[in-house]
């Protein structure tokens, strides 16, 4: 007998069916439940299909969107009745519904808005075999086991289970309950052969089998886990009760605080210390050791104990010993040496006439990146004795890491100048804080106003770290800072210390430092010996100024590194094809013919020299991180409407000399040159720096830009193998400049023979040395006329 006999309703589906999309899951036929509706679409469909006969088609959406048309729908749903209607607050409607039999979309009749269709209603297949049969025994095993140990499964549902009489019903039964994905549940309901269908079920049903193991088999460890914990515990309590008994408790807890009573005994506190000290001890001796608070309190008094509290003993100090360590250590850093021999003299004579003990300096070592600032630290520490410590503040946004976090919060800790205080068990040790003007600010402090009572002479005599909370006297310390500029560096902050600058190496230095120090280290750390490797003094000067340009030598020992490893595995080659030779080394030279090869072409390829030859040009020195280098100003002019024309990418300070370069020229053009003053007005100015990718900034070029814009106006070049720097003020005044010994070595570089100076950085030339001021003719000069008279003549 068919279902239509069976079921009348059936007899009255009709041909065409509204329909709702299902985004969680299908639905099969034989169930009644209940639908939450939200979207506005799907509602006024209900509400027409309720006027109506009430039934609707349910169709699992393909993939999830807002508005669905019927293209983005299974083709096989489940028609339904529905029951009851109740429309909820929030605007939506909950339906209940009784679905009745399969259906298959024949033919869209409106896409969207609402989705009607035009159905094909699916009959199952009759299929009344011992197979079936057997199916549906092993269905309901299973599903019994299943939900015995599966709390999920309700005794309701299990009666349902066992109350339906057909077997394509309980296989649709059994599929809507298992917890599987949408696609395998769609996968089933369109399957129409009821033995396919069952065996597909039961597939199911063996893997949710195997996941309740594997979920048995974890909770029993987790179990088992909790139950040697607890067993641990109580094993715990009783060894207590039993050393309670014997009068043996505390042994531990009465060990530390003996020892933490020794130790400050012997260190005598006083004052506002003393008293924590002993508040803190005497918490500590009623504390329970199970207690939150003992490991915390335990923890403080360790930090306390293990801080160097005792001044140290008289120093004493061998003055060539300590200056030959730091020749020895660094070639150059003149300035840093005799500021270094200044502090150990001072400390040198107050111990010999017996007077209170010298406090700490704080040094502030600028310069660019690789000249050395760090590793100058570790030699100072080495002239004087000391415990050295090194910590960076590059990109530190917290203050906590200078001056510890409070002990109220879990995990607390003393910030780094304690921290690095209790490693060195020194109370005059020499601490490095590296990159200090990377230092950034964010909602957890600023480090940098941190650093403010740290770096005062006259308060670091009794720092106070948040996490210790007591005065501790770190004015002994003997602090070094580096930094690669001062820009970012806050004027208090600043005002604590002693600056000395470290300019960048000339080539002559980078040879010196190469061969007494870069090669040796690089020969050790490439498994190479000295008589292995042989430069020539033209080899590292080629290296230096077309690979290594830059102002500090770590690119250049970064080279030689490079060079090293291919001539490690050159001679380890060699090695292995002639064992039986001569055993004697066969010597590398390394010429500049070699550098090219072990390194490719130049970085730095040795150009054309620089020439300002016509017009409107003129040659300024610069400052880069690459040292020196030579600048050229082009200007020229076209009839226009007055404008002025900056390129080169010049920065802000740039543009804004080059304003007040054209001012001072349009005077002296008017002046000097017979220009009429509409002149200006008639015609644009251009002026160009060459280079365009490259960023410019600075006010240093300011008398190269009117040079460059005088002789456009006089219609004559500049003389000849002549560089000038100096900033320019609006007065015509020439203000001094920076960096004056990498500029130097620039026009030395470019063969030039006058080089026109500020005359306030006469000074500055007994800083460079006179191998690069050889051949060169300085010219200071106060004012621009001066100037014009030497580049115009």
């Amino acid at each position: 007998m068919s279902e239509q006999s069976i079921v009348p309703i059936e007899q009255m589906l009709p041909n065409k069916l509204p329909l709702v999309s299902l985004a969680g899951r299908p639905i099969f036929p034989g169930i009644f439940t209940p639908i939450m509706l939200l979207n506005p679409s799907d509602i006024h469909l209900v509400e027409a299909a309720t006027l109506e006969d009430g039934l609707i088609g349910l169709v699992l959406l393909l993939n999830d969107t807002e508005i669905p048309a019927i293209n983005d729908l299974y083709k096989i749903g489940t028609v339904a009745k529905i029951v009851k209607k109740i429309n909820m607050p929030d605007g939506g409607v909950n339906i209940f519904i009784s679905t009745i039999k399969r259906f298959k979309i024949k033919k869209a009749l409106n896409f969207q808005n609402p989705m009607i269709a035009a159905v094909q209603y699916l009959d199952e297949d009759e299929d009344d075999t011992p197979e079936v049969k057997a199916l549906t025994r092993a269905l309901i095993s299973e599903m019994k086991e299943l939900s015995e140990n599966n709390p999920l499964f309700s005794e309701e549902m299990r009666l349902n289970m066992v109350n339906i009489d057909h077997p394509g019903k309980i296989a649709d039964f059994i599929a809507s309950i298992l917890n599987i994905d949408k696609a395998e549940q769609q996968k089933v309901l369109e399957e129409i052969n009821v033995r396919r269908r069952m065996e597909q079920v039961l597939v199911f049903i063996k893997k949710e089998q195997e996941l309740l193991r594997i979920q048995k088999r974890i909770q029993n460890e987790i179990n088992d886990k909790i139950n040697k914990s607890q067993r641990e515990y109580f094993l715990k309590e009783e060894l207590k009760a039993i050393k309670t008994e014997l009068g043996q408790a505390g042994d531990a807890k009465a060990s530390d605080y003996q020892r933490f009573k020794e130790k400050f005994d012997s260190l005598h506190f006083e004052g506002e210390v003393k008293e924590t000290v002993e508040r803190e001890l005497e918490k500590f001796n009623i504390l329970e050791t199970h207690s939150p608070e003992y490991p915390i309190t335990r923890n403080y008094l360790d930090m306390i104990a293990d801080l160097p509290w005792e001044d140290e003993k008289s120093e004493s100090f061998d003055i060539k010993t300590a200056r030959k360590i730091l020749e020895n250590d660094h070639y150059g850093l003149k300035d840093v040496k005799d500021r270094i021999m200044e502090y150990l003299a001072v400390r040198k004579l107050r111990n010999e006439n017996k007077a209170d003990s010298v406090g700490g300096s704080i040094i502030c070592l600028v310069g660019p990146p690789g000249v050395g600032k760090t590793s100058v630290g570790k030699s100072i520490a080495r002239a004087l004795g000391k415990e050295f410590f090194r910590f960076s503040v590059g990109g530190m946004r917290d203050e906590a890491e200078i001056k510890g976090h409070r002990r109220t919060y879990l995990g607390a800790m003393p910030g780094k100048i304690i921290q690095g205080l209790k490693i060195t068990k020194s109370k005059s040790p020499v601490f490095m804080i590296d990159e200090i003007d990377k230092m950034g600010v964010s909602y957890q402090g600023d480090p940098a106003s941190a650093l403010l009572e740290a770096l005062d002479p006259e308060q670091n005599n009794s720092f106070r770290d948040h996490y210790l909370d007591l005065p501790f006297d770190i004015s002994h310390v003997f602090f070094i800072v580096t930094a690669n500029t001062l820009d970012t560096i806050p004027p208090a902050l600043l005002d604590r210390m002693e600056i000395i600058e470290l300019p960048g190496y000339i080539n002559t230095e980078k040879l010196e430092i190469a061969r007494h120090y870069l090669v040796p280290k690089s020969l050790e750390k490439n498994g190479l010996k000295k008589n292995q490797v042989k430069y020539s003094k033209e080899a590292l000067l080629y290296i230096a100024n077309c690979y290594a340009r830059e102002s500090g030598v770590r690119a250049f020992e970064k080279n030689l590194d490079k060079i090293h490893r291919k001539l490690a595995k050159e001679i380890v080659e060699e090695n292995e094809i002639s064992v039986q030779a001569n055993q004697n080394e066969k010597l590398k030279r390394i010429d500049r013919k070699t550098i090219e090869k072990q390194l490719g072409k130049p970085l730095f390829p040795e150009e054309e020299l620089k020439k300002a030859d016509r017009p409107g040009m003129s040659l300024g020195l610069a400052w880069t991180s690459m040292g020196g280098d030579t600048l050229i100003i082009e200007a020229t002019s076209i009839a226009g409407k007055g404008d002025f024309i900056l390129t080169g990418n010049m920065g802000d300070t740039m543009k804004e000399s080059a304003i007040i370069a054209l001012t001072v020229a349009q005077k002296w053009g008017t002046e000097h040159c017979g220009l009429d003053p509409s002149w200006f007005e008639n015609n644009h100015v251009h002026l160009h720096i060459p280079a365009g990718a490259t960023p410019k900034d600075g006010p240093s070029a300011g008398i190269t830009m009117a040079a460059a814009l005088c002789s456009l106006f006089k219609n004559r070049a500049i003389k000849d193998k002549l560089v000038m720097t100096g900033e320019l003020s609006l007065t015509g005044q020439v203000l001094p400049i920076g960096g004056l010994k990498e500029k130097t070595v620039a026009a030395a570089r470019n063969k030039a023979r006058y080089v026109i100076i500020p005359k306030q950085n006469l000074r500055d030339l007994d800083d460079i040395p006179e191998i690069v001021k050889s051949g060169l003719e300085f010219h200071p000069v106060e004012n621009f006329t001066e100037v014009l008279r030497l580049v115009l003549s």
